[in-house]
């Protein structure tokens, strides 16, 4: 499975962000596909993550509320939509699948390269 994340950049506290992530290759019914990031200095951590097969979504509590994760099943392909950005959401933001479900960065064995996310004060 090969991921192309896409569409981070920079925007002011406040704004908004889309990002997308493109799947191809060898891809299953059930799986998962979710969001990390990443500030330099700190451990990856989750955003969200969503179920291909049921839709089910679930969030980081530090993003509850302002970002939202959808998918399109007939592209493979999986976007983040970030509202109200703030300063602290700074990191680079990795795409992931995974096979089973989980939140944890071990639960995914294929990682997109990042998208780096810069929200300014």
């Amino acid at each position: 499975v090969q991921l192309q994340a896409c569409g981070g950049g920079l925007v002011q506290a406040g704004g908004s962000l889309r990002l997308s992530c493109a799947a191809s290759g060898r891809t299953f019914t059930n799986y998962i596909m979710g969001w990390f990031r990443q500030a330099p200095g700190k451990e990856r951590e989750f955003v969200a993550t969503i179920t291909w097969n049921l839709g089910t979504t679930y969030y980081a509590d530090a993003v509850k509320g302002r970002f939202t994760i959808t998918g399109d099943q007939a592209k493979n392909t999986v976007f983040l939509q970030m509202n109200s950005l703030k300063p602290e959401d700074t990191a680079v933001y990795y795409c992931a699948w995974g096979a089973g479900l989980g939140t944890a960065p071990a639960d995914y064995k294929y990682w997109g390269q990042g998208t780096q996310v810069t929200v300014s004060s």
